[in-house]
């Protein structure tokens, strides 16, 4: 939305009149060497030396007052009353700040500090200049954004009034560099996988396709953070390995589901999915209490302490306790009109028993309040986990459960090339059938296998964790969620 046009010609005037006097209203260079923050935390001091300083920030109001003008100078760290007074500055100095100035220009001063009359600390200043003057005016605190989608295509703006979303941003790195801290500190080494491949691996999901022109060959964005690829450099002798980073994925949208997003993953040789789940628990209680200073958490409805012993779930007694269904025994049709009667909406492209076993699974997933871990998932949901060893048709697999989600995914990892190879060909039957989420056949590391990878443990979660633990969509926990274009209806 456009500046009413009075307004914003008003500021180019304003603009105008600065360049006349010889100011650059876009200087590259600033004097600052102090912070809000830092003038605040040593105001008495600075006050005794009687210090002049050089700050700079937003000018987020202003209120002229006979010979004085006051205002509110923001910086990242805070916010400071400055005050101009026309009997201590240079006279033309501060008739070009009056003729000049609006309300979200970011201006340099040097002052010295300054307690008014009513005991508020304060910045008297004695000289000032333009850093960058602005041609739109921010909008008002208290009222803000009204509309959600202006919110969205503006969130610059979003983020600078809502400190919320601005602390949110701060702890989410603080979450990821947390996380990165607990694998390091456990010997794993942080690494580096393509994000174009020629073959997605490592997930059930539609990729996004585009085309290499050097090389004139179709790629896909990376569904996973390089699992075939981490897993080949535990065949090249790496026995812990981990990466974050962004992934998409050609979805359906929800408040936990994005097509753009960061992940984590870590495979850890001779380590199975039992120690996976050991490592994962402790991760998760770090992390929890480093960034939150807590273990307790209201997530949607649940009341979830993860201090609490972490119970384990059997993927088919949980479904047939709850839907009635024994999903080794059922047929397609029957587990169909299972999902009729309860009403489960499903995409019917592609469907097969896999996603169908899938869809009853998510049902039932939403009572479990958790913390633990879903167990003994079906051999044919999980293409590359290796087989229980009591149970030919389950397989290694753990994914915690959380307020009636799953907050990760990890396995005994498959390490038998003849097994990988032939459930590689499953898959290609399936999407030869319609099914785009199944996993495409990569026989390149099907070979790298053949040369041999211990027993691994590979774990992975998304940012849906820390949206989880903020108790917030996925999409409001995004910096810069993705948003229809304006003129694209």
């Amino acid at each position: 939305m456009l500046p009413k046009a009075s307004e914003y010609q008003d500021r180019i005037k304003k603009l105008t009149e600065l360049k006349k006097a010889g100011f650059n209203p876009y200087p590259a260079k600033t004097n600052k060497d102090f912070s809000v923050r830092q003038v605040l935390d040593d105001f008495q001091s600075l006050t005794q030396a009687k210090k002049i300083i050089n700050i700079a920030g937003r000018l987020r109001s202003l209120r002229l007052h006979g010979n004085l003008a006051f205002g509110d100078l923001e910086d990242a760290t805070g916010r400071i009353q400055i005050i101009f007074n026309k009997k201590i500055m240079n006279e033309a100095s501060y008739k070009l700040f009056i003729k000049t100035i609006d309300v979200s220009d970011f201006i340099e001063i040097s002052a010295k500090t300054f307690i008014t009359k009513t005991g508020q600390n304060s910045l008297e200043v004695g000289d000032w200049r333009m850093l960058a003057k602005a041609l739109r005016q921010i909008p008002d605190e208290h009222f803000g954004f009204k509309d959600e989608e202006e919110r969205l295509r503006k969130r610059y703006l979003d983020i600078l009034l809502n400190k919320d979303l601005r602390a949110t941003i701060e702890k989410k790195a603080k979450f990821w560099q947390s996380v990165r801290e607990f694998l390091i500190a456990k010997g794993f080494q942080e690494v580096e996988t393509p994000v174009l491949e020629t073959t997605t691996g490592g997930a059930d999901a539609r990729p996004f396709a585009t085309h290499h022109n050097a090389l004139d060959i179709d790629v896909y964005l990376r569904i996973s953070m390089g699992e075939l690829w981490q897993k080949r450099l535990i065949v090249a002798g790496f026995e812990k390995t981990f990466e974050i980073g962004r992934q998409f994925r050609n979805e359906g949208m929800s408040p936990e589901h994005l097509q753009d997003y960061t992940q984590m993953e870590f495979y850890w040789a001779y380590a199975d999915y039992e120690k996976g789940m050991e490592l994962v628990e402790e991760l998760f209680k770090h992390v929890a209490k480093k960034v939150f200073g807590t273990l307790k958490f209201k997530i949607k409805n649940f009341e979830v302490d993860l201090e609490k012993k972490w119970e384990r779930y059997d993927y088919v007694t949980v479904v047939k306790e709850k839907t009635g269904v024994d999903i080794m025994q059922a047929q397609l049709p029957e587990i169909e009109q299972k999902l009729k009667e309860l009403k489960i909406d499903y995409d019917k492209k592609g469907f097969n028993i896999t996603r169908a076993i899938d869809n009853l699974w998510k049902y039932c997933r939403k009572s479990i309040a958790g913390p633990g871990f879903l167990i003994n998932v079906p051999v044919a949901i999980s293409p590359l986990a290796k087989a229980s060893e009591n149970n030919t048709q389950t397989v290694q697999r753990f994914q915690p459960v959380i307020a009636g989600s799953e907050l990760g995914n990890g396995y005994s990892e498959l390490n038998d090339p003849i097994d990988q190879r032939l459930r590689f060909a499953e898959q290609q039957k399936l999407r030869d059938a319609g099914d785009e989420e199944a996993q495409m056949a990569d026989y390149d590391f099907v070979e790298a296998l053949e040369y041999g990878m211990p027993p691994t443990c590979g774990f992975g979660m998304s940012e849906r964790v820390f949206s989880f633990l903020m108790n917030k969509t996925v999409r409001d926990c995004q910096t810069f969620p993705l948003i229809r274009p304006k003129h694209i209806k």
